[in-house]
């Protein structure tokens, strides 16, 4: 099969026929042998029905349901189990994401080489503050964070060799980070093309100032779990030590200090009334934290992992 076509969706009732509609329309232009997987994730409006009457007279599209909402990369991740072809697009449902890209994408994974092509929307018809100001900032500080030179992480149209899908594992809200996620399991080769981005048409966005201050600490998250994820001793080892010895090393002198002036006949003070006792104290407490929660860390890793999973209600096709 040459391609799998993942969409995650949320309450997207009117954009659903149109949109597969167009996809079938560019795989029939192109003859790709094909499937479609819509992933509802616990929509409250028509969209599960929807996707049944389409699956129903189309075979190449299949559906599943989640009891709830999940997310969206609970969602992508539930897709990129199911999918099979070779080459792998994700795309939002609201057709903003055009599928006349998915040809080009195709070719630049199958000819081209890549490992994931990202899509960068460089003309947006998005609010200039709300949204547009935000994004350019979140890129930017993605850049540099992780070291993955991309112009527009947020872009829902995406190709994947089917490989980097099946090596990956997508969790809590990390679907911005994919092509981060990627580099981190050893594939390099990650480009990107300018997509076209369409005026949303039915429904309201989804973005709001919650996603824009999440991505960031995801950011933050996964700059930490690509450097010290397998090894939290490093890190927090590290800075505890650091932190006893300086505490350690000050209280000391404390003491040293006491004992010379006892020594030379100089009026003291009680240990317990110098402040750098107290700092020092506060060092080595830190310092214990910060090493037990490496050694904590170091066990929690070897130890199943209970993130919470999206749970099915239906599929279909499948």
């Amino acid at each position: 099969m040459n391609l799998s076509i993942v969409i995650p969706l949320l309450n997207e009732q009117e954009s659903l026929p149109e949109l597969h509609q167009w996809i079938v329309k560019v795989m029939n232009n192109n003859n790709y042998t094909y499937e479609i997987l819509f992933i509802d994730d616990g929509s409250s409006d028509e969209s599960w029905k929807i996707i049944e009457e389409i699956s129903s007279k189309n075979p190449n599209v299949k559906g599943i349901r989640f009891m709830r909402n999940f997310g969206k990369s609970q969602a992508l991740h539930a897709g990129f189990a199911r999918a099979k072809g070779d080459v792998v697009i994700t795309m939002d449902a609201d057709l903003q994401d055009s599928p006349e890209e998915i040809p080009e994408l195709f070719r630049m994974i199958t000819q081209d080489n890549y490992d994931l092509v990202s899509g960068w929307k460089k003309k947006r018809y998005d609010n200039a503050v709300t949204k547009n100001l935000p994004s350019k900032l979140f890129n930017w500080a993605a850049r540099k964070t992780s070291g993955v030179y991309l112009n527009d992480f947020n872009c829902g149209l995406k190709a994947y060799n089917n490989i980097v899908i099946k090596n990956i594992e997508v969790s809590g809200e990390m679907h911005r980070y994919i092509p981060v996620l990627a580099k981190n399991a050893g594939f390099n080769k990650i480009g990107e093309k300018v997509v076209q981005h369409q005026a949303r048409k039915y429904g309201e966005s989804k973005f709001g100032m919650d996603r824009f201050i999440n991505g960031f600490l995801d950011l933050i998250t996964i700059w930490f779990l690509s450097k010290y994820g397998k090894r939290p001793m490093h890190f927090f080892g590290a800075a505890g030590v650091l932190m006893f010895v300086i505490g350690f090393i000050s209280t000391g002198f404390i003491i040293l200090l006491k004992l010379i002036k006892l020594y030379s006949g100089f009026k003291t003070i009680l240990v317990t009334e110098n402040p750098l006792f107290y700092i020092a104290l506060t060092a080595m407490i830190i310092g214990s934290q910060l090493f037990l929660a490496g050694f904590l860390g170091e066990i929690i890793l070897r130890t199943k992992n209970n993130e919470e999973r999206y749970k099915i209600s239906k599929e279909v096709n499948l």
